[in-house]
């Protein structure tokens, strides 16, 4: 690991998919269920590490994306990207996440949009962390309106 350390986050898990979490700063504090599907309570005041990983997996590409188009002075205006992880079981029976990234990028022709989005793959954090390790899919669209959830 790196000594030039930008930043540093931390969290607790306590109780484990139906216990709670915390960060070290208390700013965030969390209850956490399995689904029910699962096993779980399903506890409508909770969520679970699939919702954490998607929202920050989310904000971190959406955030690598605009750093892209800046670099290439390029406007995207207000872009969203829509996070799916699916917790699924693998060929040799063990839990595996795979993700679906949908990055809708307004105004912009879709060539460009797709360009700027793979290349935000390429330096993502999160992206460069599960290269290899989990299916990532990618999904671009252009549209003025924000689409529903992929």
């Amino acid at each position: 690991m790196s000594t030039n350390i930008l930043h540093t986050a931390q969290a607790k898990s306590i109780g484990g998919r139906d216990g709670h979490i915390e960060s070290d700063d208390n700013v965030l504090r969390l209850e956490l269920t399995m689904p029910r599907h699962l096993g779980g309570r399903n506890r409508e005041d909770a969520t679970n590490p699939e919702q954490l990983f998607a929202a920050g997996y989310a904000a971190c590409f959406g955030n690598a994306v605009i750093h892209i188009a800046r670099q290439a002075k390029v406007n995207v205006g207000t872009i969203s990207i829509d996070a799916k992880v699916d917790l699924f079981m693998n060929d040799e029976q063990l839990p595996t996440l795979g993700v679906t990234l949908h990055a809708n990028l307004p105004g912009l022709d879709q060539a460009r949009a797709e360009e700027l989005v793979a290349q935000a793959h390429e330096t993502c954090p999160y992206s460069r962390a599960t290269r290899g390790n989990i299916d990532i899919k990618l999904a671009v669209t252009t549209d003025a309106e924000v689409p529903a959830q992929a």
